[in-house]
C-alpha cells in the first residue's frame, strides 16, 4: 500500500473462509502432520522450496518461531490461526481489534506480542526482530524487510538462519492489484511451508464454493455503486483520503454484485478526494472498514447524514466490515454480507 501515514495509525489495507469454513478449524490446534518424521530422521514432506518475490526459500522443517510483521494487516496472523498454527507464533504485531469470524479477534489478542505495539503506525525494528530469534518472518509487503525503514532485511534474517515470506501481490509494495486469488495463494503457501496443505485446500474449497454460490444468485443484476472507506482514517491532505479505490475489495464487490464508485478516481489503492468530489458521486451503498475504531457504525451514520443526496443515505444502506474485506482467509464472509445488502431479494429469508 502507499506509505503515506497518519500520525497515530495507518489503514488496514495492507491487509480473509467464512463462518462455515473457518470456525470448524480450532485456532490453536497443532498443525496436522507437522511433527511426523520420515525414515532417517528427516521431516515428512520436507524440504519445501518456494519462489517468493524473486527469492528462493527452503524450509527443512515446520517453522516453530514465527514472527508476524504488522504492515497494517491482519491477513497473515488470521491465516495462521485458520490453519491451526497459532502455537508457532512467538511475536505478532498485527491486530484490527475486531473480526467477522467468531473468536478471531480474541485469538489474535491472545498471541504473544513481546512488547511490540500491535496494529499501530510502528512495526518491529531490526534489533528487536533479531533478538526474537525467529526461524520465519511474515510480512504483507516488501516494506516489512526494507533497511531504510529500520527493519531487518531478508539477508539479515537469512544470516541468522531465518526464512522470510512476503504475501502475494506484496512484492512491489503495491496492493492495488490484490484479488481474492491472492488470499488463496497465501493459504496455499502457508499450507506448504507448515505441511498442512490438506487443511489449506479444504478452507480454499469451502470459500470458493460459498463465493460461487453467492455470485450465481446475483449474476446479471444491476451493480449498485458502493463506497468503501476506512472509518475515522486520514492518509492525505483532503477531507476523504482513505477511500478504497483499487485492490481486493473491488474483486469482492464484483463477486457480490456491486461496483466501486471511486475505482476510476485514481489508479492507486486509495483515493484522496475533497468533500465536493465525494458529494458529486452517486453512492448506492456504503461499506465502512473498521480498523482500530471503537464506533465504526457511528462513522457510517455520520457519513450518510453528511451526504443526504446519496441513494445510500435515503435507503440507510451501509455495512461495517473489517478483516473479511482484505487479504486473508475470510473473503467469502464479505462477499456474502455485501451481496445480501445490495440484493436482499436474491436470498431466502434466514
Amino acid at each position: 500500500m502507499p506509505r503515506t501515514r497518519p500520525a497515530t495509525t495507518r489503514p488496514a489495507a495492507l491487509a480473509l473462509a467464512g463462518a462455515l469454513s473457518l470456525t470448524a478449524v480450532a485456532c490453536g490446534a497443532p498443525a496436522e502432520g507437522a511433527h511426523a518424521p520420515a525414515a532417517g530422521g528427516a521431516r515428512a514432506g520436507y524440504p519445501v522450496t518456494l519462489e517468493n518475490c524473486g527469492r528462493t526459500t527452503t524450509y527443512r522443517e515446520p517453522p516453530r518461531r514465527v514472527v508476524v510483521m504488522n504492515g497494517a494487516s491482519v491477513a497473515e496472523v488470521s491465516s495462521l490461526l485458520a490453519l491451526g498454527l497459532g502455537d508457532r507464533v512467538v511475536a505478532n504485531a498485527q491486530s484490527y481489534g475486531r473480526s467477522e469470524v467468531k473468536g478471531r479477534a480474541k485469538a489474535v489478542a491472545a498471541l504473544p506480542a513481546r512488547g511490540i505495539q500491535r496494529g499501530g503506525a510502528a512495526d518491529i525494528p531490526r534489533e528487536t526482530m533479531l533478538g526474537l530469534r525467529p526461524d520465519t518472518v511474515l510480512s504483507t509487503t516488501s516494506y516489512g524487510f526494507a533497511a531504510d525503514n529500520g527493519f531487518a532485511t531478508r539477508d539479515d534474517l537469512a544470516s541468522i538462519g531465518a526464512n522470510s515470506y512476503i504475501s502475494p501481490a506484496g512484492c512491489d509494495d503495491d496492493p492495488s492489484r490484490m484479488r481474492i486469488e491472492d488470499s488463496y495463494r497465501l493459504l496455499t503457501d502457508l499450507g506448504r511451508i507448515f505441511h498442512v496443505s490438506d487443511r489449506a485446500q479444504r478452507l480454499i474449497a469451502a470459500s470458493r464454493k460459498k463465493i460461487d454460490a453467492v455470485a450465481a444468485r446475483v449474476k446479471g443484476r444491476e451493480r449498485p455503486r458502493v463506497m468503501v472507506v476506512f472509518s475515522n482514517m486520514s492518509m492525505g491532505s483532503n477531507d476523504f483520503s482513505a477511500i478504497a479505490a483499487n485492490g481486493i475489495w473491488n474483486d469482492i464487490l464484483r463477486r457480490a454484485g456491486g461496483s466501486n464508485a471511486f475505482s476510476s478516481a485514481t489508479p492507486n489503492t486509495f483515493a484522496d478526494l475533497s468533500k465536493e468530489k465525494v458529494a458529486a458521486e452517486s453512492v448506492d451503498a456504503l461499506v465502512v472498514i473498521s480498523y482500530q475504531d471503537r464506533d465504526p457504525d457511528g462513522y457510517a451514520r455520520k457519513l450518510l447524514k453528511e451526504f443526504p443526496q446519496w441513494p445510500a443515505a435515503r435507503k440507510h444502506r451501509y455495512l461495517v466490515l473489517s478483516d473479511s474485506m482484505y487479504l486473508g482467509p475470510s473473503n467469502d464472509i464479505a462477499v456474502e454480507r455485501i451481496a445480501r445488502m445490495l440484493h436482499p431479494d436474491a436470498f431466502p429469508a434466514r
